[in-house]
């Protein structure tokens, strides 16, 4: 492999991943730190460990020209930024080709598409990719009333230049829109820089289905299957699943096959998620996002494919080809991810960052667990809470189900409040159970949960 040494940008679980996937691959690895992450799991693991600043992210995991000079004063060949951060800065990749660095994703310009949604709409309408009913972009409260006047209540608001939750605004009547509409604005533009937003039609019974797609710079674009992400709660995942369940064979082929032609129309190479949204009521799909990175989510789908996605990324940004063909793809089981954060779900999931005196994950077959906590650790104020994954793979739905509620009530944690208990409670969901889910359903369980709990406090 041309590749010798990678920097890995980033922190968590998901820079422990990385250093992982290297090590399979016999190449070393150099991980930037703050200086809150000086001691993490990642630093020890790496042949190196440098502080690249204090510890807010905007010192430091933001800061593009520390994280250049560190790949470039320690020579490495490559920098692999793993999630969030600078993931999906077209600025960063840019920078790193110019300065003759590999960036392990992407390339700028499929960034920057894939960053806009209006372009990547646009794009996706190329491709003769199904969009919801939608609007160019506005900027102007008189040109958004009257396209959701012709599109019909309820509609959506979204930031067009980013995504993760943020500058999103339902609207389900006209009295509502001008202050969804200033809202939305005024998110986006504290977010992305710029208040544009664009109107979609809105489904009340959405399913989030997600295809994972690898590419290659000769020319292969493979998928490895889709997941069901619909259990959100404020637009951020909590569980997922693969495959999607309750889909029937064409419209399951349908959106695989859509998402491999997105990717193959823009000369996309690396690892990617092609997002759709599936209308429950009609078996109608939609095309919503692109992320051009690899994705927190990404071990479910590693589990049914047995195929690792961070190497493919890594043997893919040396010039190399995928490991695997389409044909060579074999989907077994089903897999379930459970996002272990470090919150308090009764206090409104607020963050519950602190000592941890017992860190002790259930072991077994079909378990994995991608963490980088352990007994002793400090979990720090200054970034997301999530602490761990619990991926279990089982031999169908109900087998993963059962598989994951047992782990969860194995898993020994000590010393800070975590949202195991929460999913706890949804695996025991009967309508989770039976698959009578929405983008909307975990919403009400969280409501559901934080008032039985705090009345059953309140009684003793």
């Amino acid at each position: 492999m041309p590749l010798s040494r990678v920097l890995v940008a980033n922190r968590g679980e998901i820079a422990v991943r990385i250093v992982r996937a290297c090590k399979s691959l016999g190449l070393e690895t150099v991980v930037a730190v703050s200086a809150a992450d000086r001691d993490s799991m990642a630093a020890r693991m790496a042949d190196r460990a440098v502080c690249i600043g204090p510890a807010r992210s905007s010192d430091s995991y933001l800061r593009q020209d520390l994280l250049l000079a560190t790949a470039l004063g320690t020579g490495c060949d490559a920098v692999h930024p793993g999630y969030g951060f600078l993931s999906e800065n077209a600025g960063f990749a840019a920078a790193c080709a110019e300065n003759g660095v590999i960036f392990v994703g992407p390339s700028a310009e499929n960034i920057r598409q894939m960053g806009n949604k209006l372009i990547a709409r646009d794009i996706a309408r190329e491709v003769g990719v199904p969009l919801a009913p939608g609007s160019p972009r506005i900027t102007d409260f008189a040109q958004a009333r009257g396209i959701a006047e012709e599109i019909g209540m309820p509609v959506l608001f979204k930031a067009a230049a980013g995504g993760g939750g943020r500058g999103i605004r339902i609207v389900r009547s006209a009295a509502d829109l001008k202050p969804a509409f200033e809202t939305a604005s005024a998110e986006a533009q504290a977010a992305f820089g710029d208040n544009a937003l664009f109107l979609e039609r809105y489904i009340d019974n959405a399913r989030h289905v997600e295809v994972q797609i690898l590419a290659d710079g000769h020319g292969t674009v493979i998928h490895l299957g889709e997941r069901d992400c619909s259990l959100q709660r404020r637009y951020q995942k909590v569980l997922e699943e693969a495959p999607a369940f309750g889909l029937d064979a064409a419209l399951r082929n349908e959106i695989r096959a859509a998402a491999v032609a997105l990717a193959r129309h823009i000369g996309y190479c690396s690892a990617g998620t092609v997002e759709f949204i599936v209308d429950a009521d009609r078996g109608r799909f939609f095309f919503l996002e692109m992320n051009t990175r690899v994705q927190v989510e990404h071990p479910v789908t590693e589990a049914i494919a047995g195929i690792d996605i961070v190497a493919e990324q890594l043997r893919v940004a040396a010039g190399e080809p995928l490991s695997v063909t389409q044909e060579q793809v074999h989907l077994t089981g089903h897999a379930i991810e459970c996002r272990i954060n470090a919150e308090s779900p009764l206090r409104g999931f607020a963050p519950s960052p602190g000592r941890l005196t017992e860190w002790a994950p259930p072991e077994g077959d079909g378990l994995r667990i991608d963490s980088h906590a352990h007994e002793g650790y400090v979990i720090p104020p200054f970034y997301d809470s999530l602490v761990g994954k619990l991926i279990v793979l089982g031999t169908d739905r109900s087998d993963a189900i059962e598989r994951a509620r047992r782990a969860l009530g194995d898993f020994r944690v000590a010393g800070i409040e975590t949202t195991i208990p929460f999913l706890e409670h949804v695996l025991a969901q009967e309508d989770f159970r039976a698959g009578r889910i929405n983008t909307k359903w975990l919403e009400g369980v969280s409501e559901d949960y934080i008032a039985d709990h705090t009345q059953g406090e309140k009684r003793a």
